[in-house]
């Protein structure tokens, strides 16, 4: 018989404090649910009733609330509630519908797991279509995937253009995913994934400047990480954002602006928006030196031409 589980349930909350109420509490998954116009619920999951209720007393939170899951194979119920999804050449399925497979474009497969991320969010349904959308007119040569979760736009982006990909992420189970789902899907050797906070790590700095770079996270860290991502982003390289709400994507864009960055594109699904920056053409070097501005050893290179 299957262990039931305990979930722990916050609702009425806005973006900003389910987020940060999602990193205070220790549990095996977390899910942060839209339930109307800017207002969300966070939803903790346990394996003990004791965990639960240690959890929502540490809260102290009025309206939380635990709720006893019914004893049943919710691995499957969660593969069965993820439809395939199309993103231009892109087909994302889980095992359940491999027999879906489209004989054309790249298809791939990602399963729900023990790290954030399926790819059937529209945040990163919005970033695949990003990526169809640059690869028509460029291949990037050095990419980068910051907040990797379960290595989808890695692997993507990897399958798409034959070059490798660089993937990142502060969880190290997330690292160990985007690792197997790699292997799985027939670009293992072009994807290295690595535990990192931040861009500070030596192996994302010594590979810089990067033609494309995802950032697939949320709002609040994707303004630290604005004049970080600007400085490893070569000329004429392409930023891909996302993770953010219609009412994030204004001042989320004016940061970047203010580094020096060009908005190319911005698409929304539902409530949520992916923006696409460039960097202009600069004469001679490319500017950002951001081994020199961490204390590294510099590695400076003139940016390489896409093909196309």
């Amino acid at each position: 018989m299957t262990a039931v589980r305990f979930t722990v349930t916050i609702p009425d909350l806005d973006l900003d404090r389910a987020q940060a109420l999602s990193e205070a509490i220790d549990s095996e998954a977390i899910a942060i649910n839209e339930t109307g116009e800017n207002r969300w619920e966070l939803v903790a999951y346990f394996d003990s009733l004791a965990a639960a209720e240690t959890a929502r007393q540490a809260l102290v939170h009025a309206k939380a609330f635990v709720t006893t899951l019914p004893d049943q194979d919710w691995v499957r119920q969660s593969l069965e509630g993820l439809p395939p999804v199309s993103a231009g050449r892109f087909f994302l399925h889980g095992s359940h519908d491999r027999h879906r497979r489209r004989p054309g474009g790249i298809s791939f497969e990602i399963d729900a797991g023990t790290a954030f991320g399926t790819g059937h969010h529209a945040t990163t349904e919005g970033c695949l279509t990003a990526l169809d959308r640059l690869v028509k007119r460029r291949w990037p040569k050095r990419i980068l995937d910051v907040g990797c979760g379960t290595g989808v736009l890695a692997i993507a982006a990897a399958r798409a253009t034959g070059k490798k990909a660089l993937a990142s992420d502060i969880d190290p189970e997330a690292v160990r995913v985007t690792k197997r789902n790699a292997l799985a899907n027939g670009v293992g050797p072009a994807v290295t994934a690595i535990t990192a906070t931040g861009l500070k790590h030596r192996r994302i700095l010594g590979q810089a400047p990067y033609d494309l770079i995802f950032a697939n996270i949320l709002a609040r860290p994707l303004i630290s990480l604005a004049q970080g991502l600007s400085l490893i982003l070569a000329s004429r390289g392409a930023l891909i954002l996302s993770g953010l709400t219609l009412d994030q994507s204004r001042w989320i864009c004016a940061a970047y602006r203010n580094r020096g960055l060009v908005p190319v594109t911005k698409s929304a699904r539902d409530n949520w928006t992916t923006l696409t920056f460039t960097r202009p053409r600069v004469s001679g070097r490319v500017a950002g030196g951001p081994q020199d501005r961490y204390g590294l050893r510099s590695r400076r290179r003139r940016p390489a031409p896409w093909r196309g």
